[in-house]
Order: structure tokens, then sequence, then C-alpha cells
């Protein structure tokens, strides 16, 4: 009996050291707010939104010691809708992130659905990663610096931080039988981030990302003749009049590029992008079938922290759209200001206003070619070349 005991009080101690070398965490986001909209469709629009600012979601993140520096680590996070208590994502269960992976002093590998390369290092430059929240990214996330498109299937490496210095890349397999290129996506990037000084550089290259599957459409996808047709669950086709009809491309690809300098309470940053939609009509039928477009981009930001718990910011973004035989270029002149208060470390309440201005000519989603509209990332698209949105939110973590 007391060999017994000794035996029980032994076992108890070493799960209790193995207990101590590992730990989940469960966190999350409830951003929620009213906002309205100038030309919704044609219509002014009042409504309350959730996960502006910042996606609202609810995740577990773990780790656990392997020894000699090696981890476990895992993430499962999912988006929500405060409103309707509904899943983002297009109703997936862990949408926004889900992967496993090993960490070690050499850097860290991951497998699941991931971030790429130019959401984790350029992203965070632009103002809609910052106190702008999703309405101030550039038009239709274009080059998606804001993260609407997670990565599938996807083998992730990440450095260490080398005095300031990351780099890595991803690679997401199409899973296409016979087919190792449609579907297939990889990114590239490095960051520095040392004192006043934070630089970025990514790269990003999807094949077919308008077909089922795809990047643009992780949901699936029925294509005609004309033009794609979403099903019910195609969550992520395109709908953004900016470059709607471009996704029939056969490669999109992404080169992203910023940096921010801080002096005192001031910072001030930039980012510039060059997006190609290579091989129109690869996936659904164009007009332009072969011809590729390439879009640019620009912003300019500016962030200044008045009080510890008072923040406010201004930020000024261009985008020139693709060349189109016989129509001028579409352009998109974009001003957004916002104002920060923070109640608690983790509860704040914020204002943002978004203003968008659009000329010349585009694609529409069935091929022809049409006037730009206005259209301000992730809100009902305008009937005309202006729109203004305004919100005013609250952001709670835990």
């Amino acid at each position: 009996m007391k060999k017994s005991l000794l035996a029980l009080a032994a076992l108890g101690a070493f799960a209790g050291v193995a207990h101590a070398q590992s730990s989940v965490t469960l966190y999350g986001i409830i951003d929620e707010g009213f906002n309205i909209n100038t030309n919704a469709g044609g219509s002014h629009l009042y409504n309350l939104s959730s996960g502006v600012l910042q996606g609202s979601r609810f995740g577990m993140r773990g780790t656990e010691d392997l020894g000699g520096g090696l981890k476990a680590i895992f993430v499962l996070e999912n988006g929500f809708d405060v409103n309707n208590g509904k899943l983002g994502q297009g109703g997936l269960m862990f949408g926004r992130q889900a992967y496993v992976g090993l960490s070690s002093q050499f850097g860290t590998v991951a497998l699941g659905r991931q971030y790429d390369s130019v959401v984790d290092y350029v992203g965070p430059l632009e103002v809609g990663d910052q106190w702008g929240g999703y309405i101030a990214a550039h038009p239709g996330d274009i080059d998606n610096f804001n993260n609407t498109y997670r990565t599938n299937n996807t083998v992730k490496y990440t450095s260490a931080n080398y005095n300031g210095l990351t780099f890595g890349g991803t690679y997401s397999l199409g899973g296409i039988a016979g087919n190792v290129t449609q579907n297939q996506i990889w990114s590239l990037g490095a960051g520095y981030n040392n004192g006043p000084l934070v630089l970025g550089v990514g790269y990003l290259n999807a094949r077919t990302a308008g077909a089922s599957g795809g990047l643009f459409n992780d949901g699936g996808t029925i294509a005609t003749n004309t033009a794609k047709t979403a099903t019910a669950a195609a969550s992520y086709a395109v709908t953004s009049p900016v470059y709607a009809g471009f996704a029939s491309a056969n490669t999109y690809q992404v080169i992203g590029a910023g940096g921010a300098y801080t002096f005192g309470a001031a910072t001030i940053g930039a980012t510039y992008s060059n997006i190609r939609f290579g091989n129109l009509g690869a996936t659904f039928a164009s007009p332009y079938k072969g011809q590729s477009a390439t879009f640019n981009n620009g912003e300019l930001n500016f962030k200044y922290q008045l009080t510890p718990a008072l923040l406010i910011g201004a930020a000024y973004d261009y985008t020139r759209g693709a060349d189109i035989a016989g129509a001028s270029r579409a352009q998109y002149h974009q001003g957004a200001i916002g104002v920060d208060y923070f109640l608690s470390k983790r509860t704040d309440v914020y204002v943002t206003g978004v203003y968008q201005h659009a000329l010349g000519d585009t694609l529409s989603s069935t091929g022809g070619v049409q006037a730009a509209t206005a259209s301000i990332n992730g809100i009902t698209p305008s009937q005309n070349q202006n729109q203004l949105t305004a919100r005013i939110g609250i952001r709670h973590k835990f």
C-alpha cells in the first residue's frame, strides 16, 4: 500500500511538470458598430456590422515544450458575426486560421489554413490593418494586404528573429489530381522591425485564383459561358467591381512593400503594391482571353498618439487600374480619417470615415467595359463615382 501511494505521488509530480511545460490560451475579439453608407447600390444605408476594425473572433492557441528548444504549436481560430451569431469566412468553423506545427531556434514550420507572406510582412503597414479597419483598406482589398483571402493546404516557414529581421514563405498545394499547378499558391516575404523603423516586403503568386477552390473562391464556383456564378457556399467569389472582371486570370500576382517611421508620438508610413492578372479567360470566359492586366496602388498614412489613451489618424490611397483597349484607365482616390480612444487595455471606442472617388473605366464581371464606380472595401458598392462611409464602434479583447 505504501509503495502504491509513493508511485501515485511520483506520477502526480510528473504530471504537474508536464502540465507546466504546456499551455493552451483561449482568446477573442468582439468588434461591433453603427455604419452610415451614402450610396449602397444607389441608396443610403444605416446598419450595424461586426468586425470592421478587427474581425470578431474566438480562438485557441497552444504550445508544448518537447525539450531541446523544440515546441509543438497550434492555432484554431474562427470568425463570427456579433449581430446574428453566424460563422464568418463562408461558414467555416475555423475559417480565420487552423494550423499545427513545430517551432525551434531556427524558426517555425506550420501546416494548415494560414496567412500568406504579403499579409504577414506588408499588411500591418497599411492603414486598414491599423486604426482604419477593413473599410479603409485598398479598393476591393485588391492586393490582399487586409487579408480578405486565406490560403488552404499551406506549408509555412517563419524564421527566428535576427536583431529585428524576420523572413518566411508559404506553399499551398492545389490538391487537383493530375494538375500540380491549378489552385497552387506560394509567397515569400521579409520584415525588419528595430527601433523607430519598420520595413516589409512580400510576394504572392496564386494560380487560377477564381476557379473552384482557388484563392478568391475556396467555397467553389460554377462557370458559365460569359461569367462565373457563385454557389451559396462560394463566399469568396469576387464581388468588388474594382477587379471582378479580371478574376478569370490564370495567375494573380502581388508585389508589395511598405515602411513606417516613428518620431516621438507621430508615425508616418507608406505602402506600394503592383497587382497583375495574367492570362485572362483561364477560369471563366473573357473577351480579353490571353491578355494580362496590371494595377498599381500607393498609400500614405499618418497617426499621432495625442495621449496614451487617444490616437488620431489620416491616410490617402491611390489606385491606378489596368489598361483596357478603347477605354480610359480606372482610377480610385480614397481618403480616411479615424479617432481611437482606449477606455482600458482591452476596450476601446473608435470613429472612422472613408471617402472614395472613382474615374475612368474597368471590366464588369461579365467581361464588358463599364464606367468605374466607387467601391469602398467590404461594403455594398456605389452606383456612381462617389461613396462615403462612416462608423462608430466599440472593440473588446479577451
